[in-house]
């Protein structure tokens, strides 16, 4: 019965890596487009929506079946409810790429009043916590999972220098009230993506060790 339980609890890691992949994916689509001012990418992170949508209800669901099928110990309980906390936080991440591409089609045809260059370096960072958040996950690792939180702060450094770099921009400038608005979002979204890491990278240390920081 423990082996079958095992190779499970193999079966919820592999499946949240896949939707790591999937969320990863969608945030590199949308940022090219949002460089790019391609709409057609930012449709496909649009679209890709989805299927990361569907991936968090099987899991959702193996959890559950875990949970009613067989016999967990504490230890077990914590790393199910865990995934189940994670694929929360991990489904918003893929709402965020989605939000990002919608504003990017709305800025298509408009020159950018700056440029993206912060806002590059927060989606590469976001991604870089998503996937260290994942993988302490998976490899039991509270260390890479306190890394990951820490890394939060340079997002959030990261987004308020974007913020008055627009506010400036619009003080200078109010034609260009619109579309800074715009890009402050976008900037919101890379930065609540950070948030999302970091409360996965919680939830790994909780599945460790039995204690939440709030």
């Amino acid at each position: 019965m423990r082996n079958r339980f095992d190779k499970q609890l193999c079966t919820l890691n592999d499946e949240l890596i896949e939707m790591g992949n999937m969320i990863e994916r969608a945030i590199e689509t949308a940022v090219n487009a949002l460089v790019n001012q391609d709409v057609e990418l930012a449709r496909e992170a649009i679209e890709a929506d989805g299927p990361i949508d569907r991936q968090e209800r099987d899991i959702e669901n193996l959890c559950l079946k875990l949970l009613l099928q067989q016999q967990p110990v504490a230890r077990d309980l914590r790393l199910i409810s865990s995934a189940l906390k994670m694929i929360t936080d991990m489904e918003r991440i893929g709402d965020h790429a989605s939000d990002i591409s919608e504003i990017t089609i709305l800025m298509a045809n408009e020159p950018y009043i700056k440029k993206l260059d912060h806002i590059q370096q927060m989606a590469k960072k976001s991604m870089e916590m998503l996937k260290g958040s994942i993988e302490a996950f998976v490899n039991k690792d509270m260390g890479l999972a306190e890394r990951v939180i820490k890394m939060d702060d340079e997002v959030d450094e990261l987004f308020n220098t974007v913020k008055q770099e627009l506010i400036g921009m619009i003080h200078e400038n109010v034609d260009s009230g619109e579309q800074a608005a715009n890009l402050l979002m976008v900037a919101k979204y890379m930065e609540r993506i950070g948030d999302h890491a970091t409360n996965i990278s919680e939830w790994v240390i909780f599945s460790i060790t039995g204690h939440h920081e709030e």
